[in-house]
């Protein structure tokens, strides 16, 4: 899996189209409706840390956590400039190693697709669901097997936005894995370019996967809803939003 070394400096321009205010608005309905509160919560794959500080705008004491010191850099150029108190970790999913309890936790944008490997994304689970206090609310969202079949598969898009281009292949392999492979041309003057390369690989995981991951990691399912919505998912839905807590003790 990439750390993201040179998409870091042009990751924000290629999601500038996420309203990261409204999905930060989503998670915390999803968070609240479930039970939750805004005490300390846990950003998981927080990349550049757009979504940490809008949670941290509504109320959340935000640690957020990233395997990319390149993405976790753009992030704590950000904190300086908001003066927000998030505290930034550079840890890997499977190795999370936090000071205590979290109340809340998210990770967003298809960060947990990005462990191919089934055995990581149910130790990143098991990780979450040990530093996740008995009471508290997890919601993450995951791309389906039908967005990488269907829309993702052998693909190719390319974005230009000027000083910056972007041409993305996809490659779709077997289990559902998707490689990806980035070439970024960025320019400071308008005439010369700077040719950068990256690549890495997402996984979309069954429903019947999840929930299995999930009830070893001692997590059970409250909702299963279809992207930032809180209603039940379609068929042709290409992300879904998982709530999930702790299991009750019978």
């Amino acid at each position: 899996m990439s750390d993201y070394g040179d998409f870091a400096c042009v990751y924000d321009l290629l999601t500038s189209e996420i309203d990261y205010e409204k999905r930060a608005e989503y998670f915390d309905q999803a968070i609240l409706r479930h039970g939750g509160f805004h005490g300390i919560l846990l950003d998981l794959g927080c990349g550049t840390g757009k979504l940490s500080e809008e949670l941290s705008k509504l109320g959340y004491d935000v640690i957020g956590v990233d395997n990319s010191e390149e993405m976790l850099s753009a992030a704590l150029e950000k904190k300086l400039r908001s003066g927000r108190d998030i505290i930034y970790l550079n840890q890997d999913m499977m190795e999370l190693d936090l000071y205590g309890t979290v109340d809340a936790a998210v990770s967003a944008l298809d960060s947990l697709n990005h462990l191919t490997d089934y055995d990581d994304f149910c130790t990143a689970l098991e990780k979450v669901s040990l530093f996740l206090h008995p009471d508290g609310v997890f919601v993450f969202d995951v791309n389906t097997c039908y967005k990488h079949r269907e829309i993702l598969a052998d693909n190719t898009f390319v974005y230009d936005y000027g000083d910056v281009y972007c041409a993305w292949q996809n490659s779709h392999r077997e289990n559902d894995v998707i490689q990806m492979d980035l070439d970024i041309f960025v320019s400071e003057d308008g005439e010369n370019y700077l040719r950068m390369e990256d690549h890495f690989a997402e996984r979309a995981y069954s429903e019947k996967q999840i929930g299995e991951a999930l009830r070893k990691a001692g997590l059970e399912i409250q909702a299963i809803y279809g992207e930032d919505t809180f209603e039940p998912p379609q068929e042709d839905e290409q992300r879904l939003i998982y709530v999930v807590k702790h299991c009750k003790k019978k």
